[in-house]
């Protein structure tokens, strides 16, 4: 047998750095990057806004992508006609993934909605807020990190692993309690490996930012329901009827629902079928 080059466990056969490095680095300067931070905005009672945390994100994943010399477009997809049309038709798909359910509850009788007195300011604020949510996951969750780790272990490995860590980082919330919320521990899971399996068929960032963002706009802040266990400042009121909580999801919001779940795996199945994209 012959021996094993100690050089073989960092670089592969083409002298390139093994993609399980790459996906340390990333962890590693994401850390060294982010306790600073944290910990200068806690000793000043500042919480991390959103959009700070977007440009984090943004520079780590710059930073990694000029080390391995490639641009930051191969991880979020170029910004041509068909990353904005990804973009559009995610929107379109995650508010049709909140509204059908919503529908369906209406129709049942399960849920009546009241107009709310908010400022369309605020309203405006809060959608603002949600795409930092998005775009923040998603570069987290679907972006270098996840791509590294595909190359490195394979797809579906790699997608269990991250859509257990973006239901990880959900479980905290407050809403997520009670019959509702077991329920949503695996649509939040479940949402995870739809929001890879977008970027597999596409290769971009733009649809499963879409869909991120258009089903928290659409749950949250235009129908009023609470989005993963967390309420949101809306458009409409969400008033549940006195029913099981897995039929209207109760204060996990749609994430918690029955047909949520079919929604979502239609949803799931749609984009496994869909033909593979390119950049």
């Amino acid at each position: 047998m012959p021996p094993i080059k100690l050089t073989s466990i960092f670089r592969r056969s083409d002298g390139r750095l093994r993609n399980g490095w790459w996906v340390a680095i990333f962890l590693l300067t994401l850390f060294v990057l982010l306790l600073p931070v944290l910990l200068i905005s806690q000793a000043n009672g500042y919480a991390l806004g959103l959009w700070e945390q977007v440009a984090i994100l943004l520079a780590v994943t710059w930073l990694c992508q000029a080390l391995r010399r490639q641009p930051l477009t191969e991880v979020t997809g170029r910004f041509d006609t068909a990353w904005w049309r990804d973009l559009a038709a995610g929107l379109a798909g995650g508010g049709a993934l909140m509204a059908v359910p919503a529908l369906f509850l209406f129709l049942c009788g399960w849920v009546r909605f009241e107009v709310t007195a908010i400022d369309p300011a605020a309203l405006g604020l809060a959608i603002f807020a949600m795409t930092g949510v998005a775009i923040a996951e998603e570069l987290l969750f679907r972006g270098f990190l996840f791509q590294r780790l595909i190359a490195a272990i394979g797809t579906w490995p790699a997608q269990l692993s991250l859509a257990g860590l973006f239901l990880l980082t959900h479980l905290g919330n407050e809403g997520l309690h009670g019959p509702a919320a077991v329920l949503a521990m695996v649509n939040i899971f479940l949402a995870g490996l739809m929001f890879g399996q977008a970027w597999l068929r596409t290769q971009r960032l733009a649809l499963p930012i879409g869909l991120h963002l258009g089903a928290n706009v659409v749950q949250g802040n235009l129908l009023g329901f609470s989005v993963s266990g967390t309420d949101n400042q809306s458009w409409l009121l969400a008033h549940l009827a006195p029913v099981a909580d897995w039929l209207t999801g109760g204060s996990a919001g749609l994430e918690g629902s029955l047909p949520g779940l079919v929604c979502l795996l239609v949803l799931l199945a749609i984009l496994y079928n869909k033909p593979n994209g390119s950049r």
